[in-house]
């Protein structure tokens, strides 16, 4: 008898998601502090009153620049994948996890306050099948194996307010082999042909440049200006 795999999974405490979502990304206590993604956003923002990258509380609520940093220290980059497109074009072998972005209400105590916050949730694979690692679950909620994950995804992705990243290593994402070498092929093939088809996996480069469609007003939709992410952490980063 298959014994059930030892998964780490931190529970929801306060709006500390992100930090929950790293840590069970990596599946190691301690991974990531508060303090140390506290230092993150002074980073990015410093000598401000009220820091854009967090909760002004001081609770949490960080958004996807400080995720971004905070796998950057860990030779890893968060790529934001565009949801037109088929997971089907994944590489799963090459990919560390998956940060999935979602809208949640916000309680206080027992009440729920007319509130929309987003919530991060890492998904990734144990022994061979991949798990929800939601910090609001109970426990670890079982996906399956690679078809089960790529129809997840889809499902999940069905939702506008929805957002994915693809966790890799660097070295990965430079050569995009986070993607079927198949996707790539069709892409450069589809340069030189006839208009790319609906279900085409676009390069990084073209999935991060078609989010001009998107409104940037709200704060808790920060996680779509990948291109404006991007910047901000290498800018700090050289400035450091």
């Amino acid at each position: 008898m298959t014994s059930k795999p030892t998964i780490y999974h931190e529970k929801q405490v306060k709006e500390l998601c992100a930090l929950h979502a790293l840590n069970n990304l990596f599946q190691t206590r301690g991974t990531y502090s508060k303090s140390e993604l506290d230092a993150i956003c002074s980073r990015l923002s410093p000598n401000v009153w009220i820091n854009p990258h967090r909760s002004m509380l001081g609770l949490g609520n960080y958004d996807i620049n400080v995720i971004m940093a905070a796998l950057q220290k860990k030779g890893c980059e968060a790529v934001w994948f565009d949801k037109r497109k088929d997971p089907g074009c994944l590489d799963l072998s090459n990919i560390c996890g998956f940060i999935l972005n979602v809208p949640s209400d916000y309680k206080l105590g027992f009440v729920m306050l007319p509130l929309r916050r987003r919530h991060w949730i890492t998904i990734r694979q144990i022994q061979g099948n991949f798990y929800n690692l939601d910090s609001k679950l109970d426990a670890p909620q079982l996906i399956g194996r690679s078809s089960d994950l790529i129809a997840y995804l889809k499902e999940q992705l069905d939702s506008k307010e929805k957002e994915l990243f693809v966790v890799v290593s660097k070295e990965v994402e430079e050569k995009q082999q986070w993607m079927h070498q198949y996707a790539l092929n069709n892409h450069t093939t589809s340069q030189n042909s006839a208009p790319v088809p609906a279900n085409h996996c676009e390069s990084p480069a073209e999935s991060i440049s078609s989010l001009s469609q998107y409104d940037y007003r709200n704060r808790d939709a920060v996680c779509l200006q990948v291109t404006e992410v991007r910047n901000c952490v290498v800018s700090r980063e050289n400035h450091f």
